[in-house]
């Protein structure tokens, strides 16, 4: 990848750290040093990964943990492989049922939006075909975190609080007692450099390790989430945990410039950031800081999920295949869309035919993109008694319309949001991208791919430059840091701008980019407490 390792064009606390046998870019310090005390203990980047994203369950539970959903893109012997471990509704659970219960949608909180757990499934099933060292190993660190304890970070001791007076207006209902006694006991959150421990997190991550994932679905751990949605109305049973396996499946790309860039196939979202990027591709950009390339990327970002909701779910059930969807010729016609003032999206009809992100590498050659996540924040409130499982709410994406291609039904996997990335040239790897947030998960991936491809940025600045966010319509909301002048600009084009004092809803990325040396040059978010550890 070509950029000016000197070149750092925005304000910044952080450089672009280098290093040759190994490299572990997570959102938080402690997690990335679980995952190099792995690699330097023998493991490789797959390992890393797993140990890493394990702590991230203990020291980050306000954006991921042990009850949400995976999806990794791993890069091994010259090839990318794709995991997707999203679980699917409960077999019990369906659209009258919850419509009979009295709901019109699907609410944030409760067992509604319960969905199977895929996170320990992803971890046992890529430490099984990649890894180097015992799947126990590479989850002690974790282990001794949420025994030992460990001072809470300042964005996560500030997401914690919020949450906590959220909960406490929001959730009155017996069920939810366990949240509090696991994560605010009397009431309170922890403060940034505060000690927490969690002896149920332990516990449970020690009964995964020593089970290879397997107590989670088949064992004592899948009969207590069993027993404790029996006693509180859920709709979780032994056979959905059971039943439950992660899919390797084939990553999709597309070609942008002279690179591919690549992700996760439907039911992730990937394909939106595929998708604005192939229209992209049909304009030049020959400067980053115009009006023009601002209104292009956020016109093609509608046009993309425009699309991406109108088609997107359980790869079972979609209604167009996604060659079609990324294909140059409805990138065309899309593109044609594209003028001068903001637009209403509209999706278009091809022809036929709470999230925590991390990256690893090792001096193998090995690299991964990683990525897990509850959803919103804790998740669905639903802690299970004394096991420091917080299970995800990740069904709040499904529809109660039964004419929605997203339309709940029992055993279908939702729409899902949580994308890692990844860049290669001429059949080699660059590296593992991505940034967390929800729906701006993909305008995060076309940023940061276009930061690096087409303005040359180097990883650090890639991270670093402001960003936009569309919300919907024609509202856009974009960072203070962004020069007034091209806010000014786009209102005037017809965009609904909205300034944030809070960068907390743009995303929190890594990158690492293999250079032609075989050195890795790799970065981290200043939006959140990230780190990168080398080796």
């Amino acid at each position: 990848m070509e950029f000016n390792p000197h070149h750092y064009p925005y304000p910044s606390r952080r450089r672009v750290v280098y290093a040759a046998r190994g490299m572990v870019a997570t959102s938080h310090p402690l997690a990335a040093q679980a995952g190099l005390e792995v690699l330097q203990k023998g493991g490789n980047a797959v390992d890393a990964a797993v140990a890493a994203a394990a702590a991230l369950t203990v020291v980050e539970p306000t954006s991921n943990g042990i009850g949400g959903d995976a999806f990794a893109l791993v890069w091994n012997q010259g090839r990318l492989y794709g995991l997707n471990s999203s679980g699917p509704a409960p077999q019990a659970l369906s659209i009258d049922k919850l419509q009979a219960a009295g709901f019109r949608t699907i609410p944030r909180f409760g067992w509604a939006p319960v969905t199977v757990p895929g996170v320990p499934a992803a971890w046992a099933e890529l430490s099984r075909r990649f890894g180097k060292v015992a799947f126990s190993e590479t989850l002690n660190p974790a282990i001794v975190l949420a025994e030992q304890g460990h001072p809470v970070a300042p964005t996560t001791a500030r997401l914690w609080r919020l949450a906590t007076q959220l909960y406490t207006r929001e959730l009155r209902k017996e069920e939810f007692l366990h949240w509090f006694d696991t994560f605010a006991p009397q009431g309170v959150a922890p403060e940034a450099g505060e000690l927490w421990r969690s002896p149920g997190h332990a516990a449970t991550l020690r009964a995964i390790a020593d089970s290879q994932g397997k107590d989670f679905y088949e064992g004592d751990l899948a009969n207590r989430i069993v027993r404790f949605a029996t006693a509180t109305g859920g709709y979780m049973r032994k056979s959905d945990l059971t039943h439950f396996t992660p899919q390797w499946v084939d990553p999709v790309s597309v070609p942008y410039r002279d690179y591919d860039v690549w992700e996760i196939p439907p039911n992730g979202q990937g394909v939106v950031a595929l998708m604005a990027l192939q229209i992209l591709q049909g304009f030049e950009f020959g400067e980053k800081e115009s009006v023009e390339t601002y209104h292009r990327q956020v016109e093609a970002m509608k046009l993309a999920f425009a699309d991406g909701r109108q088609f997107i779910t359980d790869a079972r059930d979609m209604e167009v295949r996604v060659v079609d969807l990324l294909s140059a010729t409805y990138a065309d016609l899309r593109r044609q869309k594209i003028g001068s003032q903001a637009s209403e999206p509209v999706p278009g009809r091809p022809p036929e035919g709470g999230t925590v992100y991390l990256a690893t590498a090792d001096a193998e050659g090995n690299m991964v993109s990683y990525i897990q996540s509850n959803y919103m924040g804790f998740g669905s409130g639903l802690v299970v008694p004394g096991t420091g499982i917080s299970l995800q709410n990740r069904g709040y994406t499904f529809s109660l319309n039964p004419a929605d291609v997203n339309a709940l039904a029992p055993g279908k996997r939702t729409y899902h949001t949580i994308i890692p990335g990844f860049l290669s040239h001429q059949g080699q790897a660059v590296g593992p991208f991505g940034v967390m947030g929800g729906y701006m998960q993909p305008q995060g991936h076309v940023q940061v791919v276009m930061n690096l491809v087409d303005f040359h940025l180097n990883p650090q600045a890639a991270l670093d430059a402001p960003r936009w966010q569309w919300l919907e319509g024609r509202r856009l909301m974009v960072e203070r840091q962004l020069p007034e002048s091209i806010a000014q600009a786009l209102a005037a084009r017809g965009h609904l701008v909205e300034v944030a004092n809070d960068g907390s809803t743009f995303g929190r990325g890594q990158v690492i980019c293999r250079l032609s040396s075989g050195v890795l040059a790799g970065a981290t978010e200043p939006r959140t407490d990230g780190t990168v550890a080398a080796w």
